[in-house]
């Protein structure tokens, strides 16, 4: 997702924080990988989270330790750590050794502890953006209160935001956006049942995502983007034959965005529309982003074009979260092979979206 200017090795005012994601999980190597293959976007950025566990995790990804691991006191300090330095800010109790690859209750609470910490961090204005590497959901849950209680990052994150403004989650609307340098999609639902998903599709839901997308596209981009929506059934409904959510909900929606001045287009067939929208090799792409009715019709084809390259940023925050597109690959944890490629592009466009934004 390339900006009107590529911003991401502009300097920063304010640090950018990452957090480690679970500790059995690849979450902390790939995070440690990051500083080795990407030192100018890491300038200024650190680590939220257990400073023996980023030890641990540096000590996977490199044989001679040149990237050392160092305390910071708070977060301001990590714009002055010297290079080749990966500074980590302890926000949540010493961690003990935890097993690499194991689902544990102890790793989703310091998982939690440490989103938290950021999350209010980047509300309070301490540190410029969030990127987030990825918890494990079960873990989480074992965690209990108050994690158990938010399927992901991006509740968490929302009913966070909604506490410090002061408003219920209802009044804090997010989306997801998955993302690369090829196609954005961002969805109408994020965690909910097919059955449920499709319940969503509501005037209101569409008119809010297209609201939330436009918003936040115009300050990435520098201008109003042209957004396509994805119909609900085969061949968006092929005039009422396969459905009827396409007349009933899409179009009138599609209608008064368009009076608010929106550049939206569709609905459009979900099997055709993305191939509309994806970036060509000159450089040029139908449409800035597609507006998927459901979290597989949108994931699927941006994960399919390639998960290292894919990037999750949560809009609609009045903070700045982005994630990789990938989740903590119990199996590979521990063994220092771990591809940090997603997190470096969700780093990259995190300081892209931080240099841009007012």
């Amino acid at each position: 997702m390339t900006p009107h200017n590529d911003l991401s090795t502009a300097p920063i005012q304010r640090p950018i924080v990452l957090t480690p994601g679970d500790p059995c999980g690849i979450g902390p190597e790939i995070v440690a990988r990051a500083w080795c293959l990407a030192p100018d976007l890491t300038q200024g950025c650190f680590v939220a989270g257990d400073v023996g566990l980023m030890r641990r995790a540096m000590a996977l990804v490199q044989t001679t330790p040149t990237f050392p691991v160092c305390e910071i006191e708070s977060a301001a300090e990590a714009l002055h750590v010297p290079p080749r330095c990966l500074p980590v800010l302890q926000v949540v109790p010493q961690a003990p050794v935890l097993p690499w690859g194991q689902i544990d209750a102890r790793a989703g609470r310091l998982a939690g502890e440490a989103v938290l910490w950021a999350t209010r961090a980047a509300l309070r204005r301490e540190v410029a953006a969030l990127v987030t590497a990825p918890l494990h959901k079960e873990a989480l849950h074992a965690a209990g209160a108050p994690y158990d209680q938010y399927p992901g990052h991006t509740e968490l994150l929302q009913a966070e935001a909604a506490r410090h403004q002061g408003v219920p989650v209802a009044q804090m609307p997010v989306r997801m956006m998955l993302a690369n340098d090829e196609l954005r999609t961002v969805l109408v639902s994020i965690h909910l049942s097919l059955r449920e998903a499709l319940a969503a599709v509501t005037h209101d839901r569409v008119l809010e995502t297209l609201r939330i997308t436009d918003a936040s596209l115009r300050v990435v981009l520098g201008r109003r983007p042209r957004i396509a929506v994805a119909g609900v059934n085969p061949h968006a409904g092929e005039g009422g034959l396969f459905g009827r959510e396409e007349i009933d909900i899409l179009q009138p929606c599609l209608a008064v965005a368009r009076q608010e001045g929106l550049d939206v287009h569709g609905p459009y067939a979900p099997d055709t529309v993305f191939m509309r929208a994806r970036q060509r090799p000159d450089g040029q792409r139908a449409f800035d982003a597609v507006i998927a009715m459901y979290h597989d019709q949108g994931l699927i084809p941006v994960k399919y074009l390639g998960v290292e390259q894919g990037v999750n940023v949560t809009l609609g925050l009045p903070l700045i979260r982005t994630s990789p597109d990938h989740g903590t690959a119990m199996d590979l944890a521990g063994r220092g092979v771990a591809d940090a490629s997603s997190l470096i592009q969700a780093l990259r466009m995190a300081r892209q979206m931080a240099s841009a934004a007012p």
